[in-house]
């Protein structure tokens, strides 16, 4: 299975995703703002990135900006994970690099799907 990073300054919704995600088989590891996320993508190079925009500091765009300008880690892929669903929104997350962009609340079927789709469109690179 995969190595996905979950990125969001909710303690439940890490708490949550970290939760079923393991049950999934998946190895995660979680980060509670933009800084400590670079951190460990820096040390670990996880194969999915799921991103909250809304943070305390470095906040979601600023990081998925930051990763995509690198060629180290570009290639990750990232799926936006949060509230802000308006259309602006959703256009700036996928202007910004974003693989795929979810709206808070979500369905947990779909957010597998995504995240499946996004891990198979990651290996294919």
């Amino acid at each position: 299975m995969a190595q996905i990073l979950v990125v969001d300054d909710e303690p439940h919704v890490v708490k949550m995703l970290d939760f079923k995600l393991k049950i999934l088989g998946h190895e995660v590891i979680t980060a509670h703002d933009g800084d400590e996320a670079l951190r460990e993508v820096e040390t670990k190079k996880p194969d999915l990135v799921l991103l909250d925009i809304m943070m305390p500091g470095m906040d979601g765009y600023q990081l998925l900006r930051k990763l995509k300008a690198s060629e180290h880690y570009r290639d990750i892929p990232v799926v936006m994970l949060t509230a802000k669903g308006q259309e602006k929104d959703i256009v700036h997350g996928f202007d910004t690099g974003a693989d795929d962009y979810v709206v808070k609340p979500f369905g947990f079927p779909e957010l597998i799907a995504r995240i499946n789709r996004a891990l198979d469109k990651g290996r294919d690179q």
